[in-house]
This record gives C-alpha cells, structure tokens and sequence, in this order.
C-alpha cells in the first residue's frame, strides 16, 4: 500500500490587509478587544466636527480610561495600529504615540514599544520584550520574549536575546 504524507497549511496572515475579525468583540468583557474597539471609536470620531462628533470623542475617551484599567495597558488614543491586532494578555503593554504598528500583528503582555518605531504587518511580539530603539521590523517578522530589540529586524526573520540577534530559521518539513 502506497500512503502519502499530505501537509495542511493554515493560511498566512496578511501583511498588508487587516483582518478585523481579530479585534470583534464577541462578549462584552473582553478588555483587551474594548480597548481597542475605544481606541478606534474616538479616533473615528475625532474625524468627525460638531456637537455629536465631539461627545461621542469624550465617551470613548472615558471608556478608554476605563478599559485601560482593567488591562493596565498604556495605548494611548492617538496611537498609530493598523487593524487585526491581537493582545491576548494587555497587561503591561506600553506603546508610545507615535510608534507605527502595521496590520495583524500579535503582541503579548509586558512588551514596551517606544516612539518612532516602524513595526510591518503580520508581527509577533513575545512576553516582556521591549523594542527601546527608533528600528524598522520587516513583516511576518517574529520577536522572542524578552527580547531587547535595539536594531532592525528584516521581513520574515526571528529575533531573539538581549540585545536580539537574528536566528537562523530550521526548516523542520518531514518528508514520508
């Protein structure tokens, strides 16, 4: 008997196009998500002029406090994120204002982003790492917890230490 080994890839992630079903608030105490859901309800607002513009800008502002909070997140309103952003843990999650961060990208708890940063679509960043240099991080890119990133990471690559260093990626494919 003839068998085959068939591999079954999940599709990857968009790098350019956000996947907003990752930010959907399916029940109402989900801190994280509402977070962001106040975020980009008073940037939305703001665009907008006018007695109602302006009020719904001040009630997203009290639910952004309110849910920052609850997450002990520090993402400021004026933040720059594309859409498809995952923070399964918020806690202690710091991003400046003016750091860009592109679609679908993956952030866990503890991870300091400072200003002028540049973070492509598509980006994991793990537990506790922190990225305290104006660098540029290439798309699909990962970063290992606990990471110093001081440096810029091209597309594609792992980064991983302090400070983080690229590691060769190992190809793992078994082939029956």
């Amino acid at each position: 008997m003839n068998t085959t080994l068939k591999l079954v890839t999940t599709p990857q992630l968009s790098a350019t196009e956000p996947d907003w079903s990752r930010e959907r608030c399916y029940r109402w105490w989900h801190p994280s998500r509402q977070l962001l859901k106040s975020i980009r309800g008073y940037q939305k607002w703001q665009a907008h002029s006018g007695i109602v513009g302006h009020f719904l800008s001040a009630w997203n502002v009290i639910k952004h406090r309110f849910w920052s909070v609850v997450t002990g997140a520090d993402i400021p309103l004026n933040c720059q994120i594309e859409g498809g952003l995952l923070l399964p843990h918020p806690n202690g999650v710091v991003i400046h204002p003016s750091a860009h961060i592109g679609p679908n990208c993956l952030i866990f708890q503890q991870v300091t982003i400072v200003g002028e940063v540049k973070i492509g679509g598509h980006v994991d960043i793990g537990a506790g790492a922190k990225i305290i240099r104006a660098v540029s991080i290439g798309d699909h890119a990962k970063i290992g917890a606990n990471a110093v990133v001081l440096s810029d990471i091209p597309p594609g690559k792992t980064a991983v230490g302090i400070p983080a260093q690229i590691i060769k990626s190992t190809n793992t494919e078994n082939n029956a």
